[in-house]
């Protein structure tokens, strides 16, 4: 059985003169500690499925099919309201601007919001606190206000205070779409390491390819459909259908294609700029 298993899934937004279809027949599993990129341009379906992953969404009349979170169906009218708040335990989500996620004036106090609304001791309030602030590496500014950081630091608040319910599953739902590249890569970092290290499944909603290429797993969707699923390496050899998708190449799959179409032989799963480098340096010095 699969932590998450989506089967059928269709899903329309209601509208006064006709449904809005925006996923089709969409059927995925996604296991316990997988790092999952899904990807897709703009009106593609793909926030729309994080948002019915977290009951953001929880409209039932737009819906078909189903949705499993760790064995139970979790997209039933019958769902209660204790239902759906023992689900967002489970599922965490981070939404694209951080500042829509902040809530309180010091920076620890919001990162305890979540647990002290579930009613957890002071003391275990504090150690959460303390250990989801040293997980995204802004242990430091513990007592800063968290509208003098900088984008990205905001997030990794944002992340921190997800962190700090517990939840088994992080979604991130475009989270680093309003950051710099630095904020991105401090973003991506964390999402890394909350699954490498933590255990935690991720799943992250981009149109990023650069962000995409580093998960385990891609997931393209295009039209509310999934067109693509398989490694990264797999994914970006896709190019034709990529490109017919409204997406780009990551910079270092798009070199690479471009060098093996003129000869070169390049052989392996190269995902980061410091594998395209070592590939290349490595075929010019046979």
């Amino acid at each position: 059985m699969s932590y998450i298993e989506i089967r059928d899934l269709n899903f329309s937004y209601r509208d006064d003169e006709k449904p809005l279809s925006v996923l089709r027949d969409v059927s995925l599993d996604i296991e316990k500690g997988e790092y999952v990129a899904i990807v897709g341009h703009n009106g593609s379906g793909k926030s729309t499925l994080a948002k019915l992953l977290n009951l953001v969404i929880d409209d039932y009349e737009g819906f078909e099919g189903s949705i499993k979170v760790d064995g139970k169906e979790i997209t039933s009218s019958d769902m209660t309201e204790d239902d759906i708040y023992e689900l967002r335990k489970k599922i965490g989500m981070v939404f694209q601007n951080p500042d829509n996620q902040l809530v309180a004036t010091i920076v620890e106090e919001d990162v305890a919001f979540g647990p002290e609304n579930l009613g957890l001791p002071r003391e275990e309030i504090r150690a959460r606190v303390d250990g989801a602030l040293m997980t995204v590496g802004m242990t430091a500014y513990a007592k800063h206000e968290p509208h003098r950081l900088s984008g990205g630091q905001k997030q990794r608040i944002a992340i921190a205070g997800i962190i700090a319910m517990k939840p088994e599953c992080i979604i991130f739902d475009e989270s680093t779409a309003m950051l710099d590249p630095m904020g991105r890569r401090e973003v991506v970092d964390t999402m890394e390491k909350l699954n490498r290290e933590e255990g935690k499944t991720v799943i992250t909603i981009t149109h990023y390819m650069d962000e995409a290429v580093r998960a385990d797993r891609v997931i393209v969707i295009d039209d509310g459909k999934v067109v693509l699923d398989g490694k990264p390496s797999e994914i970006f050899a896709e190019d034709k259908l990529l490109r017919q998708c409204g997406l780009d190449l990551p910079l270092c799959a798009d070199l690479l294609l471009r060098l093996r179409a003129r000869g070169f032989s390049l052989k392996g799963e190269i995902n980061t700029p410091e594998q395209c480098a070592q590939t290349i340096a490595d075929a010019l010095g046979k």
